[in-house]
């Protein structure tokens, strides 16, 4: 077993059926890690399961009756490899962004991981390995116009891996968060009609004029990029990197 093979160990990925998740659990999976795929929509997460070896775990992050369920916690505990990139996206200025999807937005993105985290940090404590992933975004340190929910749960969900991290470090866990810019997914797709509406212009603008206008690279983020830097963040190779925030947003952030 090389530092960078992942054989015998257990990774759960949630948003995993599509996008950046299956990516990464196609990553994981290739590394040798047994990967359960949690996903809301069944279909997709028994195809990627099916396609990597893995499991499906249907299961909604943001209904608090499964997630703080005795079940839930037991599935989650042996894990050693928590990747959490579930996520949505709700475009609207803060006057008019309506309060429970604001609600809904934080349980998902912020109250789930922190659930997550939380059942799988016993047992990684026990044996003294534990990887915990979490796909923020740029928007985890920047801010943009129309998005208040978004940004306010990347930036918990950063102070949620750093405070992890601090935690988990003399247990061999660590707890880091991957930043990418946007990256060619269906939800970057709605985002371009949705910012095409909200701004007067054409969606083929919406790329040049409002989300690459601040990146020195002038393409969206493929999501094996992301795939490729949460799987080295996942082995021994990384064992001395945590509480760390790591952007692959074309530049953006440089500014």
């Amino acid at each position: 077993m090389t530092s960078e093979d992942l054989t015998g160990r257990r990774a759960l990925v949630t948003g995993g059926g599509a996008g950046i998740g299956a990516a990464i659990a196609r990553e994981l999976a290739s590394r040798g890690a047994t990967v359960v795929v949690a996903d809301l929509d069944a279909e997709a997460a028994g195809a990627v399961a099916a396609e990597i070896g893995g499991e499906a775990w249907v299961v909604d992050l943001s209904a608090r009756d499964q997630v703080e369920s005795d079940e839930f916690a037991a599935r989650v505990a042996g894990t050693d490899i928590l990747v959490n990139n579930a996520g949505v996206q709700r475009i609207a200025a803060i006057e008019d962004f309506d309060p429970e999807a604001f609600r809904f937005i934080l349980r998902l993105m912020v109250e789930a991981p922190f659930l997550l985290v939380r059942a799988a940090l016993p047992g990684m404590y026990e044996r003294g390995f534990g990887r915990i992933v979490n796909i923020s975004s740029v928007h985890g340190l920047r801010a943009s116009p129309y998005k208040s929910a978004y940004v306010v749960a990347k930036h918990g969900l950063e102070g949620l891996s750093k405070a992890t991290a601090l935690e988990g470090g003399e247990h061999g866990v660590t707890s880091n968060c991957v930043n990418p810019g946007y990256v060619r997914t269906a939800l970057v797709e709605k985002q371009v009609a949705d910012q095409a509406a909200r701004r007067g212009i054409d969606e083929s603008e919406v790329l040049e004029k409002v989300f690459l206008t601040e990146s020195a690279i002038k393409r969206l983020v493929e999501p094996e990029e992301v795939a490729s830097l949460v799987g080295w963040l996942t082995t021994d190779a990384a064992a001395m990197v945590t509480g760390a925030s790591y952007t692959m947003d074309g530049g953006w952030s440089a500014r």
